[in-house]
C-alpha cells in the first residue's frame, strides 16, 4: 500500500475500550445486565435474520446484516471485533481501489502524451 498504510484508517476506533455499552445502572444488577444482553441479541439477530432475507430479495441485505452486527457491538466483544475487522478490511478496500484509480490515469495520461 502506500506511506499512509501505517496509521489507521479513518472511521475505525479501535482506541475504544472493548465490553458492554450498557448503562451503569443495568450493568449493576447481574439479572438486569443478563435481561439487557438477552435483548440485545434477540433485537440484532432479528436485524441480521432481516438482511439475510433480503440478499436474493431487492433490498440492502449487506446493509442491514451489518447493522445487526452493529447492534450486537453494542453489548458483545466477539461482535466488536468483528465489526473492527469488516471496517478495516472496508477501509484497506477502499485505499486499494483509489490507488488503482490513481496509477490507471497516470497511465492513460502517459499513452496520451506519448
Amino acid at each position: 500500500m502506500s506511506a499512509q498504510s501505517d496509521e489507521k484508517p479513518l472511521g475505525t476506533r479501535e482506541d475504544k475500550p472493548l465490553g458492554s455499552r450498557a448503562p451503569a445502572f443495568i450493568q449493576a444488577s447481574r439479572t438486569l445486565h443478563v435481561s439487557w444482553r438477552a435483548g440485545i441479541f434477540l433485537v440484532g439477530l432479528a436485524i441480521v435474520i432481516g438482511g439475510v432475507i433480503m440478499l436474493p430479495l431487492p433490498g440492502p441485505g449487506w446493509l442491514v446484516i451489518f447493522g445487526g452486527m452493529a447492534v450486537w457491538a453494542t453489548e458483545f466483544v466477539w461482535a466488536q471485533h468483528v465489526l473492527r475487522w469488516t471496517k478495516r478490511k472496508y477501509h484497506e478496500g477502499t485505499q486499494w481501489m483509489k490507488e488503482r484509480r490513481a496509477a490507471r490515469k497516470e497511465r492513460k495520461l502517459a499513452r496520451r502524451q506519448g
